[in-house]
């Protein structure tokens, strides 16, 4: 029974910081778009260029690496 005493207010300030992060969340906009991000990971994305390695230069830009623009 003397355990309930500290149980039950850790619980209740358990409950209000889940609350309080709730309406953080959703003021800040966490919440506006659901389904932009389940549609964003089946977009393609643009191909990453090659590491450069320890002995090239840095192609201007406009130009490949490859040599063709």
């Amino acid at each position: 029974m003397a355990s309930l005493y500290l149980l039950i207010p850790i619980a209740l300030v358990f409950c209000v910081l889940a609350i309080r992060l709730l309406l953080w969340a959703i003021g800040s906009g966490q919440y506006d778009d659901l389904d932009k991000e389940a549609w964003r990971i089946l977009a393609e994305d643009e191909p990453a260029e090659p590491p450069a390695q320890p002995g090239d230069t840095p192609a201007p830009p406009g130009e490949r690496r490859d040599g063709q623009a």
